[in-house]
Formats: structure tokens, C-alpha cells, sequence
């Protein structure tokens, strides 16, 4: 490979007129600079670089960024040698308040933390590498995701720990609200994790309202596990309650206790009381999503009480629950609720696997509520651990639909759909007057692009493209759509019936969830997306062949009153590839045209509600 030195070198060897073509320059800087870049020759008055001078620059750093290292001292693990995890919760808390200061310039308090899942344990002597950023801002609150990771220094191995989001609020001078500037997402991973920032918040505010209507359906009856050979433990041996003083080391500048120290000190008693339950030293697995309901203050006392909910065949979850109360006589009218969680325990053998846990006992009363909840709990855990922490790939194309995971297949819904709308690589494929189609190749997965600008307002836009009854109108492919389940206002369920017939002769029907949003912030597209599920009700039918769509739906942004930016996206399945292959110049024209109608069908149901105004 010619360098530019050598270049130079050579140009200079050769007296009077030189023409340089484009593939020379192109094949001396090949592995410089993309052969597709302008050629690299250096103007008249540009200073002339080192030889060794080729690397580019970094991509500048997220300036909420922060990292954190921290070597595993033998204070800081329990009798295995392994880190605590109470330990490992206090260092991210930390790392993420700092991002989370960064960005806001202000003190900021731990509001919520979303599931946790620890994949592996760390030992002694390794290294624990904590990276936390700012996803996104809101009014007042912000998301920072934290990714955590250790490192061998004897090996140089390293492994994942686990991935974890947290939610921070920024605190003014006393009487004063903060509201926090936008954020600039640079890189194509920051502009997903912007986009996808608002799903998980709406998943957030339902949370509990998803337990609540998985519980009303459950039967109340209270069905204890059996299991051959061994007795039901009564609940309430496994009861612990611990008090801690709120120290100046356990809290912040302004005097408020960290909210990594509360979870390392909930931690420590839900050990305790997990122990008790299997008379062996447990492996905590999963933290649930919890919410921070008050702050604590230096000279608070913390009591922390927690109880093993239910074991399970492999597991148990402990319930844990955190009151503060000041020097006050009074204790049991003082006290503060400040926070609950729920966390899932093992016990390993000596190969590393999950050993077979007693039963449980629940108490009559409360805790037969507390037994039927962590059984809705688990099915909602593996739900969500299933839908929303899977890899796109991983997913199957058609997920069963019911109540306890409706909040989760529609964050993936329009996860899917959002980190499709953030990639970089998309190709222009065809342009025809005002619609432009794109394609985009990655894995086993082909996606397509088409985009136009329409003089219709977006909102209006949304409202005429996500209701599927009217797609037939423009699209030729749609015989009928079926609205079957009205799930809330932002997702239906539609039974649809394709005019394309299949391999077999057949026409194709689909069953499709279409979820709906609205933009969260200026900027931000309002969004309706399309997957398929399956519907106990719907099954497949002979007289249909039954089809599924991965991801698609539509992106409309605003461009002004009346107008708008549509962009539509389609992710071909691999079964469709071969189809794609060997249509693409039938497939592009089609897609034109199809897009073509779609906006006479906006432009035309525009003049009807203008002239439906006039009536009026």
C-alpha cells in the first residue's frame, strides 16, 4: 500500500506535467479513506503532515459520560470472595448520579431504577469498569443508563455484568423547580437510546397498573406448591427487620442518604431473610423495577424489614421494605415509607446451577396477597425479561398476546421500530419526483425506506395512518382490516386479509398489533408501528395463509402546519428475501406507486375535513 509520504515522494521525482486521475489517488489511499471519498490532495498553503499522521480523530465524548473503575478489595466481598452486590449497587448509583450532575449542574436524587439482572459474579482482585451516560432529559427527571462489566487484570478477560437504567431528579434551592436542557444524542447508539428513552418511561408509569389487572384476573384462592419430600417452611421464620443510622459518609452534599446505600443496606437483610428460608448462602439474581417514594436525611434511622413473598421450584422472591424516622419518641407515627423492592434469589451447587428450594408457608392475611403477588410478579418478570431485554433476532416474529405482557410486545413493538428509524447506513435505491426509497442490509434482514413530504398536517396524518380499516383505501395489497381488540387508546389489534396470494394459492392474513405515539418532545416523530402476534381467538385459518411481519409502521414528522414528513419502514423477514432478490426493480416501482396513493389519500381526506369545517 502507497502511503502519502511516498506519494509525495514520487511526484516530486518526476519533472513537467503530471495528471493525477481519480483511481490513482483512490488506490493510493486505499485503507486511508473510503474509495467513494473525494480524492486526498493537499491544496496550495495546507501544511504538509508527518508520514505516521493518518490516524483520524476520536469521535468526540458524551459529556455526560462518566467511568468508573474500581479494584475488588477482600472489604468488599462476602465469604466466597465474591464483590457484594450491595456494594456493587452503591458504586453504580454513584457513577450514575455523577452523569446524571453533569448534565444537570445541580444535585440530583435517585427516583427510580428500572429491573436488574446479574449475569455474572465477580471475585476478588478483578475489576469492575462502570460506565453511566444520560439517555435522555425530561422536564425535571432524566434516564442514565449505566452499563457494568469486569475485568481480569491476570487474563485480560472481560465479561458483562449486567445493564441497568436509572431515573434521577434534579434538585434547585429550596421552593424552586428545575428544568433540565435538552440533550444532543451524537452517535447512532445515543440517538436510539434518546428515542427509546420515552417507551421505557411510559413502561414505567404502568407498571403497577399491569400487576393490578393481572392480579384481578388471578383466582384468589391461595394454591401451595408441592414437592415430593420436603415441608413447607412458614413464612414468617424467614422475617428479618435491621435499623441503620444515617451517617454523613452515607449521604450526599445536601445532607440526603445515597439511594445506592439504601439498596445496599435492602440488599443486606433480604440475604439474611433468603437464607433463612434455604439454611445456605444465596446468589441475589434480579432486582425489580422500584421507585424511590421519599428521601432520607443524615440522622434519619433507616428500618429495613424483609420477608421471602414465595419460593419457587429454582427461586425465591423477598420482599423488602424501608421506613425512616427521625429522634422522635413517637416511632410508629413518624414513620416514612421510603422505598420497596422485590428481589429474586438463587442457591447454586458446586456446578454453578440452581438447586431445588423448600417450599413456603405464606401467613394468612397479608401474606397470602404477598404470595399470589410475587407468582403475577414472576410470570410479569419473564414476560418483560423475555419481550423487552431479547435482541431484535432473537424475538420471534409472532408473540403470544395477553394481559400480563401487553405493556411490554408494545415497548418492543415501537423499540423496534425507533432503533430501525436511528440507523446510519440506509442507501438512496430509487427517487421519483417526491418520494425517495432507500434500502438497508444487515444480518439476514433486508429494510426498505420510503419517504415523501406531504402538505398535510402531522397529527391528522397519524390519525388517518394508523387506523388499518382505511389502509385498503390506498394500498392494494389490504382486502380487509378487522379491528378485533381495542387494547387502550394507543394499541389495536387488527385481523388483516392481504389481496397477494401465497405459494400455496392462497390469500395471506395477518394478525397485527399497531401501536401508536405521540411525540414526547419537539422533535420527536409521532410514531405507529406494526408487528405481528398471535391471538388465541384468531388462530390460523385453511382458507388463509398466515403471514407475519417482524417490524414496520410509519415516522411523520412535522414540517410546519400543514405539511408534514411520512416515512415509512418495512423489515423484510428472511423468508421474503428470495422474493426481493429477484423483484427489485418490480418491487421499487411498486413501492413508489403504493406511496403514491398514499398521499392522494391523505391530501384527499384533508380537503374532506376542509370542506366538513365549512359545512359546519
Amino acid at each position: 500500500m502507497l502511503s502519502f509520504f511516498w506519494l509525495r515522494c514520487l511526484l516530486k521525482m518526476v519533472k513537467g506535467n503530471i495528471v493525477v486521475t481519480e483511481d490513482i489517488l483512490s488506490f493510493c489511499c486505499n485503507g486511508l479513506q473510503d474509495s467513494t471519498s473525494p480524492p486526498c490532495v493537499r491544496q496550495p498553503g495546507e501544511r504538509e503532515e508527518a508520514p505516521g499522521a493518518m490516524a483520524s480523530p476520536s469521535p468526540a465524548r458524551n459529556p455526560t459520560e462518566v467511568q468508573m473503575s474500581q479494584l475488588v478489595l477482600p472489604c468488599h466481598t462476602n465469604h466466597r470472595g465474591e464483590l457484594s452486590t450491595g456494594q456493587l449497587l452503591k458504586w453504580i448509583d454513584t457513577a450514575a448520579c455523577l452523569s446524571a450532575e453533569r448534565h444537570a449542574g445541580c444535585p440530583c436524587v435517585t427516583a427510580s431504577m428500572d429491573d436488574i439482572y446479574f449475569e455474572h459474579t465477580i471475585s476478588v482482585g478483578q475489576v469492575v469498569n462502570i460506565k453511566a451516560k444520560v439517555n435522555r432529559a425530561f422536564n425535571s427527571s432524566m434516564e442514565v443508563g449505566i452499563q457494568v462489566s469486569y475485568e481480569d487484570l491476570c487474563s485480560g478477560k472481560h465479561c458483562s455484568i449486567c445493564k441497568a437504567y436509572a431515573t434521577f431528579v434534579a434538585q434547585g434551592p429550596p421552593g424552586s423547580k428545575v428544568r433540565l436542557k435538552p440533550l444532543s444524542p451524537q452517535t447512532e447508539e445515543e440517538k436510539i437510546e434518546h428515542s427509546i428513552a420515552a417507551e421505557r418511561r411510559r413502561m414505567r408509569l404502568v407498571h403497577k397498573d399491569t400487576l393490578k389487572d393481572l392480579l384481578t384476573r388471578s383466582p384468589r384462592d391461595t394454591e401451595l406448591e408441592t414437592r415430593d419430600g420436603s415441608a413447607a417452611v412458614p413464612a414468617g421464620k424467614t422475617r428479618v427487620e435491621s435499623v441503620e443510622l444515617v451517617l454523613p459518609p452515607h449521604a450526599n452534599h445536601q445532607g440526603n442518604t445515597f439511594g445506592g446505600q439504601i439498596m445496599a443496606w435492602m440488599e443486606n437483610v433480604a440475604t439474611i431473610a433468603a437464607s433463612r428460608l434455604c439454611h445456605a448462602h444465596p446468589t441475589l439474581r434480579a432486582i425489580e423495577m422500584f421507585h424511590f417514594r421519599g428521601p432520607s436525611q443524615v440522622g434519619d434511622r433507616l428500618v429495613l424489614k424483609a420477608i421471602v413473598n414465595n419460593a419457587f421450584k429454582n427461586s425465591m422472591e423477598v420482599g423488602v421494605c424501608a421506613e425512616a424516622y427521625g429522634q422522635e419518641m413517637e416511632v410508629s407515627v413518624s414513620r416514612r415509607h421510603i422505598n420497596s423492592a422485590f428481589m429474586t434469589f438463587v442457591v447454586l451447587d458446586e456446578e454453578g446451577q440452581p438447586r431445588t428450594l423448600p417450599m413456603l408457608a405464606p401467613e394468612p392475611g397479608d401474606g397470602e396477597r404477598r404470595y399470589r403477588e410475587a407468582s403475577a410478579r414472576k410470570k410479569i418478570r419473564l414476560d418483560r425479561k423475555y419481550v423487552v431485554s431479547c435482541k431484535q433476532t432473537e424475538v420471534p416474529l409472532s408473540v403470544p398476546w395477553d394481559q400480563s405482557n401487553k405493556v411490554y410486545l408494545s415497548y418492543n413493538n415501537v423499540f423496534a421500530l425507533k432503533m430501525l428509524v436511528a440507523k446510519a447506513n440506509w442507501t438512496l435505491a430509487r427517487e421519483k419526483e417526491k418520494v425517495r426509497m432507500y434500502t438497508l442490509e444487515e444480518d439476514k434482514f433486508l429494510s426498505f425506506r420510503i419517504e415523501m413530504s406531504v402538505g398535510i398536517g402531522a397529527a391528522r396524518a397519524f390519525s388517518l395512518l394508523s387506523d388499518l380499516r382505511r389502509r385498503h383505501e390506498w394500498d392494494s395489497h389490504y382486502a380487509s382490516a378487522e379491528l378485533v381488540q381495542q387494547v387502550d387508546n394507543d394499541d389495536m389489534i387488527y385481523h388483516v386479509v392481504s389481496q397477494t396470494l401465497s405459494h400455496e394459492n392462497k390469500p395471506q392474513d395477518f394478525v397485527i398489533l399497531a401501536s401508536r405515539r405521540k411525540p414526547c418532545s419537539k422533535g420527536d416523530p409521532y410514531v405507529v408501528a406494526f408487528r405481528s402476534v398471535t391471538l388465541p381467538t384468531h388462530p390460523a385459518s385453511a382458507s388463509f395463509t398466515r403471514g407475519e411481519t417482524v417490524c414496520s409502521g410509519f415516522c411523520i414528522w412535522p414540517e410546519s402546519q400543514e405539511s408534514s414528513k411520512v416515512a415509512y419502514y418495512n423489515q423484510a423477514t428472511p423468508g421474503y428475501l428470495n422474493y426481493v432478490t429477484s423483484n427489485v426493480a418490480g418491487l421499487s416501482s411498486n413501492f413508489c406507486s403504493t406511496f403514491e396513493a398514499c398521499e392522494k389519500f391523505l391530501l384527499k381526506n384533508k380537503e374532506d375535513l376542509i370542506v366538513r369545517l365549512q359545512d359546519l
